[in-house]
């Protein structure tokens, strides 16, 4: 499994633009899906451009989703580039595998800092998980697929993050190769302009759209659900972790840099540390603890209510106000 610190990667091609001359004895002329190629999109698996990875980060809000680099023209992935999808498919949408191929989208492989292909990725509410480096073996892709992967899923479930993905179909398209593109998930049509935003990265204007909504109709539990989210991301979906990370070590009685490290937390899914992180702090800091009930409260509307984790934190702050 791969270190998220580590930037090593099975050997391929390079992104500085010098390919491996041991790949093109594995190059294959035949498109995804035709007899000889690499398996064909569809089911819940897609292919992602740099013109569609945008959609593809911004779902990531409603359901997770595998990132896989890869060579669609490179018969050393096909079976790994498979079984990731059987693997998948197995999950009935609970989660997404894209699919980029690093040679018509070297861009997406360099804002990673990818040096080689294949790697493997989780993206959790836009954040980006390091999986796996390399084709895996036996062993390891069946870890990946009994542990990993629900593991994932679980882990956005706890961060709020448990929309279902679109089942796709590959379509031939004029030039004869497979394409498939991200689908939009259904959403009621008073959130269109609200989803819109958040797909195009406003989040702050997202955020006031749910809002408006809400005042319309306090019971809207997904607009509640939604603005939320919105408004953790707007905050610090982008983030840079590890130096937020470090102001919170270095400012342990900081209510701002707390909260900072709480929010980054749970965009990685990381709820029940979220949780205690802030109830520690205000248990040790009570002129912040109105700061972090407003932040709790904001995170139990995404973890919804049924979470065990959220009924003993409303417990626990409950008990410090009064």
């Amino acid at each position: 499994m791969a270190d998220p610190n580590q930037q090593s990667f099975h050997p391929g091609i390079s992104m500085s633009g010098a390919v491996d001359l041991s790949s093109i004895q594995h190059e294959v002329a035949a498109q995804p899906g035709e007899k000889g190629g690499a398996p064909a999109a569809g089911g819940y698996v897609i292919d992602v451009t740099a013109n569609t990875f945008n959609a593809v980060v911004q779902t990531s809000a409603t359901y997770p989703v595998l990132l896989l680099l890869w060579m669609s023209g490179d018969d050393r992935f096909f079976s790994y580039a498979q079984s990731l999808a059987d693997a998948v498919d197995r999950q009935n949408g609970a989660i997404q595998l894209a699919r980029v191929d690093v040679r018509q989208s070297p861009e997406i492989a360099q804002a990673l800092r990818v040096q080689g292909v294949p790697v493997l990725y989780a993206l959790i509410a836009g954040n980006p998980i390091p999986l796996f480096e390399g084709v895996p073996q036996p062993d390891e892709m069946k870890q990946l697929d009994g542990q990993v992967i629900p593991k994932i899923v679980e882990s956005a479930h706890q961060a709020g993050v448990n929309g279902t993905a679109p089942r796709t179909d590959s379509d031939d398209g004029a030039d004869g190769q497979q394409t498939s593109e991200p689908a939009e998930p259904e959403i009621p049509p008073e959130h269109r302009q609200a989803r819109d935003l958040a797909m195009q990265g406003d989040y702050a204007g997202a955020a006031r759209e749910y809002h408006r909504l809400l005042e319309a109709n306090p019971r809207d539990a997904l607009a509640s659900r939604e603005e939320a989210k919105a408004l953790l991301l707007a905050r610090s979906g982008s983030a840079d972790v590890r130096a937020v990370r470090q102001a919170g070590a270095d400012k342990p009685d900081d209510e701002d840099a707390q909260l900072a490290v709480a929010d980054v937390d749970m965009i990685g899914g990381q709820v029940g540390d979220a949780f205690s992180r802030l109830l520690d702090f205000a248990s040790g800091h009570p002129a912040s603890v109105d700061a972090v009930r407003r932040r709790l409260l904001e995170y139990f509307r995404i973890c919804g209510e049924s979470d065990p984790r959220v009924k003993h934190a409303r417990r626990s702050i409950a008990a410090m106000m009064y």
